[in-house]
């Protein structure tokens, strides 16, 4: 159908309307003239010049002459610089061109170069690297100090690690270090003590919280007055595992290697650093922050070593990966974090979380989740619940030392079957064991402790299986690892179109006509290998193509609106 042709809206006016508009500009002249009259026309001023009757009249001209040839001087010598300025850019520009196509020349070898410089730096931060660090640490010490969490012991220890020290052979000893006690209630942490002593000799431990920096001793001994000392920031214990290193070191008649072991955010560098007395290693709340074995000196005759974190079996539970998993919370997949978080609430009393959290009765982990993320303020656009992030904080409370609960010891006491009579007696020899309850009383005294009712009670899931070879390791590369290798990658692909470009025309249309045609040979091949193996694919897909279509119909309107032809505004 052809569109119409459109007349333009006529000016014509009746003479009525168009005299009380003349006669309107009339006045408004009229009105502008006697207010000119009123202020007085001021023209603008000609420069009369010198007067002939002046004295030194030729002087003064020529001064004016000069000043003019002056300022014209000036401007050249301004566009000569521009000029320069501008032809070095061009230089420099055609300089880095040449170098870009000088290393697209040699792009195999500098890619060769970055690929090595990425595996180096994903080989320090991958599970293997942990492993191999691990071991280096338990090959090295003469005293393994296992770190268990005083709320769930023992979910933090690791099987294969107790049988890898009580099987290595010669005069390695392995204690049990009960981290985390002021979390837990009296009674509970004197039962776990009994209960762990028969296996392994056990010593309580309260690490210090607050410690001082050995780079920064001068600014805190001036800020020492304000800084409040209290108990929460105290260490508990340290004399009494100082004492059992010192007694084997003269036992032994040599200075010997004391290696801290164990699953992450159990404790391990804060211990190193209370029995110190300075931050000698780092310590964080993110797991895995310890990456490779570090050695730190108590005295001259004893060594800390410093390990990474033990690497959490995939075929743990739930419960287990969600707590003791090397992953950092804040880079694992949100699924994996909300299935931790049901695993924790499942093992848990449901009214004692009800009453930790303050939060009304709920039905499942997304209604809790919602719930807590409404209380602490934690919402999207448009107050939306941000379930995620509130899931994520719930698990470092876990993890940290934010939340206090505690498991119950088992009832019968039954060894696991690599720790026969004989290599419990071997464990336990060399330790004066009467002098350690001792001191273990003196600590559990000393502290103040929870009570049982604001205590949450916890199902432990058990033992937690680890993995200490190499080999064995399942190699899941994280989500920082893989940004890492594709910012890198994505910066060699725009380097290589950017040279591309400076390359003869001819050259890059015959590439692309090349690429083009083996592109289309692809997708045939695919669309026709998809045919034959999956036809209920390619129906499902066409079926999600016409509701996609229908959607994007319905939310497009407007740019078709603006598209469309509308007869009613042409006409005026």
């Amino acid at each position: 159908m052809k569109r119409p042709k459109l007349k333009k809206a006529s000016k014509r006016l009746t003479c009525h309307k168009r005299y009380k508009i003349q006669k309107k500009i009339r006045e408004h002249h009229r009105k502008v003239r006697k207010e000119a009259k009123k202020r007085g026309r001021k023209k603008p001023k000609k420069d009369p010049g010198v007067p002939s009757a002046a004295p030194f009249k030729e002087e003064l001209l020529r001064e004016a002459e000069q000043r003019k040839q002056r300022l014209e001087e000036l401007k050249q010598k301004q566009k000569l610089n521009r000029q320069k300025e501008h032809e070095k850019k061009r230089k420099l520009e055609a300089k880095k061109n040449a170098a870009k196509v000088k290393e697209k020349a040699e792009g195999k070898e500098s890619s060769g170069k970055s690929k090595a410089k990425t595996n180096n730096l994903l080989d320090k931060n991958s599970k293997k690297s942990f492993c191999r660090e691990l071991k280096k640490v338990i090959e090295a010490s003469d005293v393994v100090l296992e770190v268990l969490d005083a709320r769930d012991p023992m979910g933090c220890r690791c099987p294969q690690l107790e049988q890898a020290v009580t099987c290595s052979g010669g005069d390695k000893k392995l204690l049990l270090v009960l981290n985390k006690i002021d979390l837990v209630p009296k009674e509970n942490l004197e039962k776990w003590l009994h209960y762990l002593k028969k296996e392994f000799p056990t010593v309580a431990f309260k690490s210090a919280t607050l410690m001082k920096d050995r780079t920064m001793q001068e600014q805190f001994k001036k800020r020492r007055a304000r800084v409040d000392l209290s108990r929460t920031t105290e260490c508990f214990g340290s004399k009494c595992l100082l004492k059992l290193l010192q007694q084997h070191r003269k036992t032994q008649n040599k200075a010997i290697q004391v290696g801290v072991v164990g699953f992450p955010n159990v404790g391990k560098s804060s211990i190193i650093n209370s029995l110190k007395g300075v931050r000698a290693c780092n310590v964080g709340l993110a797991r895995g922050v310890t990456k490779s074995m570090q050695i730190v000196h108590i005295d001259k005759q004893t060594k800390m070593l410093d390990s990474p974190s033990i690497i959490a079996d995939p075929s743990n539970s739930a419960l287990a990966l969600a707590l003791r998993s090397i992953i950092d919370t804040e880079e694992s997949d949100s699924a994996d974090v909300l299935e931790g978080v049901d695993a924790i609430l499942n093992h848990c009393s449901k009214q004692q979380v009800m009453m930790h959290y303050s939060i009304p009765d709920f039905r499942n982990t997304e209604e809790f989740l919602t719930l807590l993320a409404q209380k602490r303020g934690m919402l999207k656009k448009g107050g939306v619940p941000d379930i995620e992030n509130i899931a994520k904080l719930l698990l470092c409370d876990w993890t940290g030392a934010k939340v206090s609960y505690h498991s119950q010891p088992p009832v019968s006491q039954r060894p696991p079957p690599y720790l026969t009579e004989d290599k419990i007696a071997e464990m336990q020899e060399c330790w004066n064991l009467k002098n350690l309850e001792e001191e273990n009383t003196t600590t559990v005294q000393a502290l103040k402790y929870p009570s049982p009712a604001s205590s949450i009670i916890f199902q432990s899931p058990g033992m937690a299986n680890g993995t200490i070879e190499e080999n064995k390791v399942i190699e899941e590369a994280s989500e920082w690892e893989n940004l890492e290798t594709g910012k890198e990658g994505e910066e060699e692909e725009e380097e290589e179109d950017f040279t591309e470009s400076n390359d003869d025309q001819d050259d890059v249309e015959e590439e692309k006509d090349v690429k083009e045609e083996t592109k289309v040979q692809v997708t045939r091949k695919a669309k026709l290998g998809k045919q034959q193996t999956s036809p209920t694919n390619s129906e499902k897909r066409i079926a999600e193509s016409e509701h996609s279509n229908s959607l994007s119909l319905s939310l497009d309107k407007t740019a078709d609106e603006d598209d469309a032809y509308d007869f009613n505004t042409d006409y005026v």
